[in-house]
């Protein structure tokens, strides 16, 4: 039987507890390599490096550091370095959740996104602390999850959002399947001069706002539950594409 080829990512960097916590939960499950930033990276969403180029540095055997993005990573692995394409795709695990409207900002999401896009099974995995506690729950979904991916895949066109509640194992409540909540931000621009008189802003604001709706990831971390969400590439809305039909009468007034 062929060692399946798993690849690994993050976004919170290649030195980040949580990726090491991934690799030690995965690590028997194939043949297990790690491309990641070589530092910060969250919310840089999906994007991609195109205005430099990109550099690789294998700080210990299949850990490869990246100055780029989640992104990145990923294309680089695929398409510049292995000669093998991955049976598996796992981003995370992230500090942090990426909940409801997060995952349009999130790397972790960002990188099992672009791992879909390369026609490969894969899933983010993120908890829900920033300083995380207990890592234990998440090494037990994402272990649970890649041996179902690896046994049945996933349709083509969908990726797997996982969040975890940062509490010791035996106290997490179960799995849910969920939709996407949603989150209402309180961005605001904070600007501050530095010494030369120069004008420079930071982007805080308050914790966002949740909407707990029934079969939301949202109320599933409530309730103390794992949350499973199915993303799509397709993100068109139907209802409106029927709705906006009139619109293709427009093209005599252009």
């Amino acid at each position: 039987m062929t060692t399946p080829l798993i690849l690994l990512t993050n976004d919170d960097g290649i030195h980040a507890p949580g990726l090491a916590a991934l690799h030690e939960a995965l690590a028997d499950l194939g043949e297990v390599l790690v491309f990641a930033p070589d530092r910060q990276r969250s919310a840089v969403g999906h994007g991609v490096s195109l205005n430099h180029p990109l550099r690789r540095t294998e700080i210990r055997p299949g850990w490869h550091m990246v100055d780029g993005t989640p992104t990145d990573c990923i294309i680089l692995a695929v398409r510049g370095v292995l000669e093998t394409l991955p049976a598996l795709i796992v981003s995370g695990i992230n500090s942090g959740a990426n909940l409801g409207d997060d995952v349009t900002y999130s790397g972790t999401v960002a990188g099992a996104f672009e791992g879909m896009l390369q026609k490969i099974p894969s899933f983010a995995i993120s908890v829900t602390s920033h300083f995380v506690t207990h890592f234990a729950g998440a090494q037990r979904m994402a272990r649970l999850t890649a041996e179902k991916l690896l046994a049945e895949g996933l349709p083509e066109d969908v990726m797997l959002n996982i969040n975890v509640p940062d509490l010791p194992a035996d106290q997490i409540s179960g799995i849910s399947v969920t939709a996407m909540g949603r989150r209402n931000y309180n961005d605001r621009m904070d600007m501050r001069r530095d010494p030369r008189g120069g004008t420079y802003y930071w982007i805080g604001g308050e914790i966002p706002e949740q909407k707990i709706e029934t079969g939301t990831d949202f109320e599933a971390l409530e309730a103390g539950r794992i949350s499973v969400t199915p993303l799509k590439r397709d993100m068109t809305d139907y209802d409106m594409l029927k709705r906006m039909a009139s619109y293709s009468a427009l093209s005599d007034k252009l």
